[in-house]
């Protein structure tokens, strides 16, 4: 599993790392800021963080891009969470409004706010078992996607997180602790795992 960790993709679980070496995946790491290639790789993780504060640099990464983009038409599962989903969509709108172009490979576009968008635990009941986690975002997605799923938000109040497909991406504002199902986890990047 090629994982994104640098500045704009640091928030990452030590523990979902260990649900994934215990179930047998090898983590590599490649850094988009730096304009790394996608290692060879099954899946691919692309984690949250703050990739509003590095448009510049995320918009010029071709080489991971296309990397990326290659990996998907092949099929291959990629996991794209909050931020990890804002990076793969058309553009950006920056809270001065200007747009950014990004990696166009999911059809969106992200609006960021100045006031938290959501927050909160969630829940994502998926066909091999419910995987736990949260939301936390000032940005909202725009587009012609159709949900796949929602999560189920624990607090009263709370919203529910889309999760959509497209291809062989699946992506979220959810973020997912892996160590709550690794049946799930498993399934999410591409394992086959009996119903």
């Amino acid at each position: 599993v090629a994982v994104a960790h640098d500045a704009a993709f640091a928030f990452i679980y030590p523990a979902n790392l260990q649900t994934l070496r215990d179930l047998g995946a090898e983590v590599v790491w490649f850094s988009p800021l730096a304009n790394e290639p996608l290692p060879a790789c099954d899946a691919v993780w692309l984690p949250g963080g703050y990739p509003e504060l590095h448009t510049a640099a995320l918009a010029a990464a071709t080489r991971t891009r296309d990397g990326l983009a290659a990996h998907a038409a092949a099929g291959r599962p990629v996991w794209a969470e909050c931020g990890g989903m804002l990076a793969l969509c058309k553009s950006i709108i920056l809270t001065d409004g200007a747009r950014i172009p990004l990696w166009g490979l999911l059809p969106g576009e992200v609006v960021m706010h100045s006031r938290l968008a959501a927050l909160g635990p969630q829940a994502w009941q998926t066909p091999h078992g419910e995987l736990r986690g949260h939301t936390f975002h000032y940005s909202t997605l725009q587009t012609a996607m159709a949900p796949v799923a929602h999560t189920t938000p624990a607090r009263v109040h709370g919203r529910a997180e889309a999760v959509y497909r497209h291809g062989s991406i699946q992506a979220s504002y959810f973020h997912a602790w892996f160590a709550s199902s690794p049946r799930a986890t498993a399934a999410l990047f591409g394992a086959e795992v009996a119903a």
